[in-house]
Order: structure tokens, then C-alpha cells, then sequence
């Protein structure tokens, strides 16, 4: 063949071949370790020596000897044929390069640190980066690819995207200590006194949980986020609703505050994971789900079925 003819391309199994050759020195040997033919083993050879446009192997009556070339070249070959081992390797591996996790600021500081602790230890691969966005910022996210998995409150109520509930937490109501309400064991959501009744800015799923728990209007006063809200709750400018993983981590001592249960049955909420339908990594999202479920203990929830 001339130089300026066009060869084909080696592939991964002519290199194969040839490194067998190279390991074996021996045509039968090394078909039974490839687990191929002699004639397979010798087409492949000779395809790869016309490919190369060089001779790699010398075969005589007595043995086989690598040429001044397949000397030379066994090395590179054996590089080519580990890398695309380590690439078949990295893509049939699960729980490796990045997740774009997206969470919901009222989940996002009271679930996500148990949540991570379990990635980290189980799935030490991963490359995590967390968003934290409003529901339907996040949903938005979610359906364009910009991030891969949501952690919010479910339902999701939207098309194309699949719910993996992890666990129902309730709420309770945060009043002042000197609150009418502070002394009481429980509370029904209709005592609760409309005009008093502080909430999250538009956008937040919590704001519309609170109204439907309370039925009613609710005080002109709003607030950004929950540490917000509860101190405008110290302040005495009205009451709101917690929900449960949030409490130790928002009312410590010398807050002021005061929490209450409610007469049951408990308003609650679901969380849970969201992914797109049909994405590649649904069997890897399932997983991770059940891991983060594992969690669970350190939370003062209730595991969903």
C-alpha cells in the first residue's frame, strides 16, 4: 500500500489480537485466551498490520517473534486498549460525575445535611451541586436539563416528571411565649387567628400549605424565608407555621418562642425527589432515593410506604 493511500482506523479488537500475539508468542495460546478462532486471531493480525501499513508479527516453522515494529508498538497499544477499558469502566458505573441537585430553601437547611452525609459516605463518586431555588424555578430546572433532581415538597403537578416520596413530616405553629396559644398542649388549625398569621413571599410551596391548612387570610407582613419569619414570630407581630424539621434548628433556647402541636389529624407535608421521565439515570435515582431514606432516623419525620 502507498503512502498515500488511506488505511482504516485500528480497532479495539485487532489490538486485542495483537497483544495476545505479543503475551503468547504462540497463535493457539493466545486464540484460547482472547476466546477466538486461529484463523479469527490471524484475520484480525493481518487486518491490523494493513491498517498500520507495517508488519508486527513474524511467524516461522518454529515460533512467533514480534518485528522491530510490533516491538515498538505494543507498549502504545496496550495504552489504547487500558483507556478504553477505563471508559467502558466509567460509563457502566453508577453513582460517578455530577448530579445537579436542586432543593427548595424550606427542605433545603433541615434535610439536605442528613441527606448528604449518606451520599457522601455511600456514593463517594459523585460530584454534587446543589441548587437552592423555589419550586417552580427549580421545576423549570428540572424539565430543561439544567439540573438532574429535585428535593422539594410533592406533589410536583407537572407533566413528564416522576415522584419518589421520601418521608411526611408535620407542622407546627410558632407563637411568642407570652402568645395566648403558648400555654396550649394542641391547637386546631381553625383556632388559629387569621389577622395574626405570618407567611413566606409569593413563590414559596410552604406559603400555600400554610393557607390551605388555616383556611384564610392571612397578616400583610411576609418574609423571604423561615429564619426570617420566625423572627418576625419573636417579635410579636403574629404567629406561623413550622414545619417539623425545621423546629430544633430555628427555635433554639432563649428564642422567646413557643411551638404547639396541632389536634389531629396533623397537616403534613410529603417530601420527596423528582426526576424526568425517562432519563437514563431513573434506576440510579431509585437507589439514591432508598439511601436517602436510610437517613431517615436522624429526622423526626415519618417514613413514606
Amino acid at each position: 500500500m502507498s503512502g498515500g493511500e488511506r488505511r482504516g482506523a485500528p480497532t479495539v479488537v485487532q489490538l486485542r489480537a495483537f497483544l495476545g500475539i505479543a503475551e503468547h508468542l504462540h497463535f493457539r495460546d493466545a486464540a484460547a485466551g482472547l476466546g477466538m478462532s486461529q484463523p479469527a486471531l490471524s484475520g484480525a493480525i493481518a487486518a491490523l498490520e494493513e491498517n498500520l501499513g507495517t508488519r508486527l508479527v513474524e511467524r516461522t516453522t518454529r515460533r512467533v517473534l514480534l518485528t522491530p515494529d510490533g516491538e515498538r508498538l505494543v507498549g502504545r497499544a496496550r495504552r489504547v486498549v487500558d483507556a478504553m477499558d477505563d471508559l467502558v469502566a466509567a460509563a457502566r458505573e453508577p453513582f460517578t460525575g455530577p448530579l445537579r441537585l436542586g432543593v427548595i430553601p424550606t427542605v433545603a437547611p433541615y434535610t439536605l445535611p442528613a441527606a448528604l452525609r449518606v451520599l457522601r459516605r455511600e456514593h463517594p463518586g459523585l460530584e454534587l451541586f446543589v441548587h437552592e431555588e423555589q419550586t417552580a424555578q427549580a421545576l423549570d430546572g428540572l424539565g430543561d436539563g439544567r439540573l438532574d433532581l429535585l428535593l422539594l415538597a410533592l406533589p410536583a403537578a407537572r407533566a413528564g416528571m416522576v415522584e419518589l416520596p421520601l418521608f411526611e413530616e408535620d407542622f407546627v405553629l410558632l407563637v411568642p411565649e407570652a402568645h395566648a396559644l403558648a400555654g396550649r398542649r394542641t391547637v386546631r388549625a381553625e383556632e388559629v387567628p387569621e389577622e395574626e398569621l405570618l407567611l413566606l413571599d409569593e413563590g414559596h410551596c410552604l406559603r400555600d400549605q400554610a393557607l390551605e391548612v388555616c383556611r384564610g387570610r392571612a397578616a400583610a407582613t411576609r418574609a423571604a424565608g423561615l429564619p426570617t419569619l420566625v423572627q418576625l414570630v419573636a417579635a410579636g407581630l403574629g404567629v406561623t407555621l413550622l414545619p417539623r424539621t425545621s423546629v430544633e434548628v430555628e427555635t433554639g433556647k432563649g428564642t422567646g418562642l413557643r411551638t404547639v402541636e396541632f389536634a389531629g389529624p396533623r397537616p403534613s407535608r410529603t417530601i420527596g425527589l423528582v426526576l424526568r421521565q425517562g432519563t437514563p439515570r431513573s434506576q440510579e435515582f431509585h437507589t439514591l432515593a432508598q439511601s436517602i431514606r436510610t437517613a431517615l432516623p436522624t429526622l423526626p419525620v415519618r417514613p413514606t410506604p
